[in-house]
This record gives C-alpha cells, structure tokens and sequence, in this order.
C-alpha cells in the first residue's frame, strides 16, 4: 500500500521563509487549488469539481508576464498511456492527500496523490521550486492498482499547452555531437513557429540529436525554457495552432513498453519548465542557474575544473614507463588529474590490468601517480565487452541484440538484471583495487537496443529500460557506494547531452579530439543549454601556440590528450604559463554568466565568448581571430554595472583602459589581433571606490 513518508499537510495557506528568498506553497481547500513558487516563478494548479486536475499558469511575480493554460481545452502535467487507457487532463481523479516539504538544494516539494476514479492505477505528482530559480521541475509517478500486470506504453515528459495571446514565436535548440561531428557539432538552430501548426521537432538522447533542451520566445521577447531528465531517445515537438490560440508542446519517449506488475511505480523521466524575458543567452543563463541549483552534479573541489592528462594520444600502445614519464612532466606542468585511456586492461570487459603494459599493476602506477599530486583516472567504457573477455565467454547472452562496434567489442545490455548488477561491482571493484579518482565513462551508444526475450526487460521497452533500469542503475549505485569518486561523461564524443546526465555526472566531453576551431564552435553551442563546466576539451596538439591552447580554455576541465615528452622545451613552457593563466580563470567562468558576443565560430572570422562573474563583478573575455579576418574588433560586452568604473586589460596587448560599464557596453572595448590565428584574452575588473579598503 501507499505509505507518506512525511505528515500530509492541508492548510488553506503555508508560507515558508527562507534566508535570502520565500517560497510560496498554498492549498485552498474549498477550490482545490495549489499556488507554488517563489519570487521568480508562481505556478498554479486545481483539480476541478468535475475531478480533472488541470494546469492553469505559469507567471513571473517581478515582472507579471503570464503563459496561461488555453480557455477552451483543459491542460494538465499528467499524460501518459496506460494500456488503452490515456491518463491526462481528461481523467477524472480522486485526491487521496496531498503534502508539502523542503527537500535538498534550498528546495521544496508539493506532493499531490490522485487516484483514477476508474480505479487503473495512483498518480503521484511533484512539484518542486528552489530559492530564486525562474524554473518548476515536475515528475509523475503512476501505481498499478489493478490486480494483473498493466503496460505503460506512452509518457509525455512535456505535456504544456499555453495561449498564444495572437503572438508570434520562434523556437531554439542546439545539436549534440552527432556521428563524429558530421551531423552535428552543437549547433544553435532558430526556427520561426509557423501558426499553420507545423511542428518544430528534436530527437535527444544517447545517439539522437539534439540536447535535452527547447526555447520558446514571443514577438514580445517573453519566453519559456524546458529540459528533460532522461538520457534514452525521446521526441520533442513544439507547434503553434493558430485557429485554436495555442501552442502546444509534447516530449515523449520513444518506443515505450514498460510492464508493471501490481502494485508497482512507474516514473516519467522527471522535467522541467521555466520563464524568462530576453534573448536566448537570457533563455541560457536562466537554464544553467536553475541546473546548478537543483539538478548537477556537485563538484565541490574549489579547483575544479581540473587540469587534466590522457594517453590516448598513444592510442593504445601504453605501458608503465611510458605513463610513469608522462606523470613526471604533467605534475611539474600543474597538471591535477592523470587519466589512463583505453588499452589499460586484458580486454574490453576484462577489467584487469594487462600485465605485458603494466607488470606492477595498476594499483602500483595509480600510487605513484598520487604521490605526484595529482589524482588518478581510469577510462572505462563499462557498457561494452570483447568476445575475448571472460565475462562474455562465460556469459554469451549478456550482449544487447544490436552492438555498436566499440573498438570490435560487443555491446552489453544493462537493463538486464544480472549485466547491471555485475557491471556495478565491477566498476565499485576497480574504484576500490586501482585508487580510482576520475572515470572517464565511454561507449558507443550508452542506451543500447535490445529486444532479446530472454533478458529481464521487455523487448518493446528498451529504450527506457536500458536508460533507467540500465545506465542510469549502474552510475547511480557505483556514486552512491563510492560518492567521492568523480565521474566524466563521454558518450561517442558528445553525443548523450541530457539533464540526466548533468544530474549524475561532473562534466562532459563537448566535440572529442577534434582541434581548435571545431572544439570552439562545441563550446560555443554547449553553452546554450548547460553551464559551462559541462563542455571539457581535449587537446591533441604537441606543437603549441596560444591560438591553440586557448582554444581550449573556456569551460569545463582542459585535457591534454598528448605525448609529453616529444614537446619541445619552448612547448613546456608555454603549456605551464597557460595552465596558469587558466588556473587563475575558471572558477569564474565556472560560475559566470555567458554571453556570445559573435557569431558561431569560423574559419574566415573573429568570435568571443564572454563569462560574467557577479560576485566579483568581473569578465573575461576569450576572443580569436582565425584566418583572413580584420587585424581588429570592437566587442560591445554584456552583464556589467553601468555606473561602474572598470579597468579593462588583455593578456598580450599592453594597454590599460578606465572605461564606465555603460561605456564597455555601449561603445565597446577594442581588440587587436597582431596576425591570422591569434588569441587575446581581456581582463575587465571593478576600480574600487574610495571608501574601500
């Protein structure tokens, strides 16, 4: 049965004081209605007289800009298809209770419990808001209370429709990595909403796309943001039915069969909504704030993002001496973490050293590179196994029906009980044996295909099995029984770019291996959707200049994917002074706002991104001119205080400026690239004023 875990509480009015905001949650009894929110986001929701639980708005209380349900269709936050049976803002419920409480990350939960009158099945809906968060994030739970096995067959992560108040829209989504970055390098896409009711759409998730990630905005500037906590396939559509005043939104997942016995839950993968006024760096930092505080995550080294080596410049021809040597001249560069690529094991799927390329083992190397100061990394691509291995010799039918060619490897099906749970003790046994610090999660395709009938998930229901009940289960229960470990997302380069993910790993790889303009123009869309420490580089070039390593500066981790001791001296030197010039910014950028400043990054022109911190009151600006672009640019910067007096100073150019922040943004600050394939970074720093000390 059914059990609260905390008191139901039912008051006509609670109001909650917090420290640096107040959180709203009100019930009114008499009209069934739930006011939710903050001073960012207000959301209310009523189940009717005729027992239809139904959305009714979402508004900004600062600004009074409100994106309200439709008056002539109810709306609601529940859909999905039980069997034959839809449950949505049609169906007649029945409230079995409903409660409120704080909850992790300065947040509060409203817990709303329908029962279906038909008697199908329980709805448990939350409801969450956090401290100065413009954003709602929702999930839906439903309980089969029927006596026999029912199957889920259809849920709709984005079920909102709002009235277009006879606005116009356009909507906004990046790409993934798609393909090797030959179907996508996180490309922004802006597309007019026609009213004709043509659909904009995204495919997200493992292998699709696009990121988990849509942003509407009216002619009026006013906009809602969405995201999705689910890392399978999924398909997303917006459209705009003007002879019906509406626009309508929709996410489903992809090819949905989940059996649920009696009395179990199943979970929509949890979402959520948000407002915003602006343009779509606006629409961004919105998302990103929200992110940080509710869903990543954390990353509480105040070092981090980390410096960062990894063999796989050596492919995998690696052995002790050769990663003892690299060790020796990445600790003396600053370099924090020492990553071990693939070929360190038997065999994909035997996670064992190879004794050949380490005879002292793994443990003896990860020793010795802790007492070098830095922390150890190990490249396990877990979803995936050599036919060589024992695992698969002892275990044929562990493989998912499709494989995806990792390195000859056969694909692992993980939402199969006895899979996940070796794999889980596996991956807590080389964190254990090896002192691992950083894994670096790879695989190609980690939502696998699978409709084997012989394993414990349905074959129609791969798609979520394989996302929830398989990579999901495995990274979440190796972080809980290991939480001091941090974990590093490389899904086929980039290609698995979701808030789940966010929600159980650190950082991300943006565009693999790819070089200086192609890493630059990943950044530059992976900054849309995801704060910036979710977009980490790898850098494979040994012949060093600063167009190159500051190619790689902004964001997440920097990766040195090289061979270090075939740098030349002039290359070590200049690879120590930049480490410290990105030592001394990224807990900034980390946490600053960003702006694009230019356009995407091209061959033929000059781009920037800017990172504001407010706590500090400070940019920096990373701008570049690659080739045949003008010897200078004026850059028009974002985010500073207008009556501010700042000091703006650049890494190579020897000038130093006094500029008001109204000046800086209004009529710019001049940038001079010396030659093609230059690289400036500008300083922009509050002057004290006189009564500080």
């Amino acid at each position: 049965m059914f059990r609260f875990k905390f008191p139901i509480i039912l008051l006509a009015s609670w109001l909650i004081p917090c420290a640096s905001a107040q959180i709203r949650i009100n019930f009114d009894r008499e009209q069934r209605i739930w006011n939710i929110g903050n001073r960012s986001i207000h959301a209310v929701f009523q189940l009717t007289p005729e027992g239809r639980f139904e959305f009714r708005s979402l508004t900004n209380p600062q600004t009074g800009d409100a994106w309200v349900a439709p008056a002539d269709r109810p709306v609601s936050p529940i859909r999905l298809q039980v069997g034959t049976q839809m449950i949505d803002a049609e169906t007649s419920f029945r409230l079995v209770g409903q409660a409120a409480r704080s909850i992790d990350r300065r947040g509060y939960r409203q817990l709303i419990v329908l029962d279906d009158t038909s008697g199908l099945g329980r709805i448990r809906l939350e409801l969450e808001v956090y401290q100065n968060q413009p954003a709602l994030r929702y999930s839906v739970r439903f309980q089969n209370r029927q006596g026999s096995e029912v199957k889920v067959t259809l849920a709709d992560m984005l079920p909102w429709s709002f009235d277009d108040r006879s606005q116009s829209f356009q909507t906004f989504r990046v790409n993934q990595w798609v393909d090797g970055g030959r179907r996508g390098n996180f490309e922004p896409l802006t597309d007019p909403l026609s009213p004709d009711g043509a659909p904009v759409e995204l495919v997200s998730g493992a292998h699709g796309q696009h990121c988990a990630w849509l942003v509407l905005r009216d002619g009026g500037n006013r906009g809602v943001f969405a995201g999705w906590e689910f890392d399978g396939r999924a398909d997303i559509s917006v459209r705009h039915n003007g002879e019906q005043g509406a626009v309508d939104l929709s996410g489903v997942v992809q090819e949905l069969n989940h059996p649920l016995p009696p009395n179990e839950e199943f979970r929509v993968p949890p979402a959520f909504i948000g407002l915003f006024a602006g343009d779509w760096d606006d629409a961004s930092y919105a998302t990103q704030r929200f992110a940080e505080a509710a869903i990543a995550a954390p990353a509480d080294d105040a070092n981090f993002p980390y410096v960062i080596w990894d063999s796989w410049k050596y492919q995998q021809n690696i052995d002790e001496r050769t990663l003892r040597h690299n060790a020796e001249i990445a600790a003396g560069l600053g370099v924090e973490v020492f990553v071990v690529d693939l070929g360190w094991a038997r065999h994909i799927g035997d996670w064992h050293p190879d004794p050949r390329k380490l005879p002292s083992g793994l443990r003896a190397l990860s020793d010795y590179v802790h007492d070098l100061g830095m922390k150890f990394g190990l490249h396990i691509p877990f979803a995936e196994a050599s036919a060589q291995s024992p695992v698969l010799r002892q275990n044929p039918g562990w493989t998912s029906s499709e494989s995806y060619g990792y390195f000859e490897a056969e694909s692992l099906c993980l939402s199969h009980q006895p899979v996940r749970e070796w794999v889980t003790s596996e991956i807590v046994r080389m964190i254990d044996d090896y002192g691992v610090d950083w894994i670096l999660q790879d695989g190609e395709n980690m939502v696998k295909h699978c409709t084997k009938r012989t394993h414990t998930h349905d074959p129609g229901d791969s798609n979520y099995s394989n996302a929830v009940d398989g990579l999901n289960a495995v990274v979440e229960a190796a972080r809980r029984e290991r939480p001091h470990v941090v974990w590093e997302n490389c899904e086929d380069g980039g290609n698995m770019m979701t808030y789940n993910m966010v929600r159980n790993y650190a950082t991300s790889i943006a565009a693999d291996d790819s070089g200086p303009m192609t890493t630059r123009q990943a950044v530059y869309g992976v900054t849309y959707p995801f704060p910036p420490r979710y977009s980490d580089r790898y850098m494979g070039e040994e012949l060093l200049d600063r167009y190159i390593t500051r190619s790689y500066m902004f964001g997440g981790p920097w990766i040195f994917m090289t061979r270090f001791p075939l740098f030349r001296q002039e290359d070590l030197e200049l690879a120590a002074s930049e480490i410290e010039i990105y030592k001394s910014i990224r807990g900034r950028i980390r946490s600053g706002r960003v702006f694009h400043l230019t356009g995407r990054p091209s061959e033929t022109g000059i781009d920037a991104l800017q990172s504001y911190h407010e706590a500090t009151d400070t940019s920096v600006v990373m701008a570049f001119r690659a080739e045949a672009a003008p010897r200078q640019r004026i850059f028009r910067l974002r985010g500073l205080k207008p009556d501010q007096t700042y000091t703006v100073r650049f890494q190579e150019d020897r000038r130093l400026l006094v500029l008001t922040g109204r000046q800086i943004m209004r009529e710019g600050v001049r940038v001079v690239f010396p030659t093609m394939w230059s690289a400036e970074i500008v300083y922009v720093e509050p002057v004290p004023s006189p009564d500080e000390p």
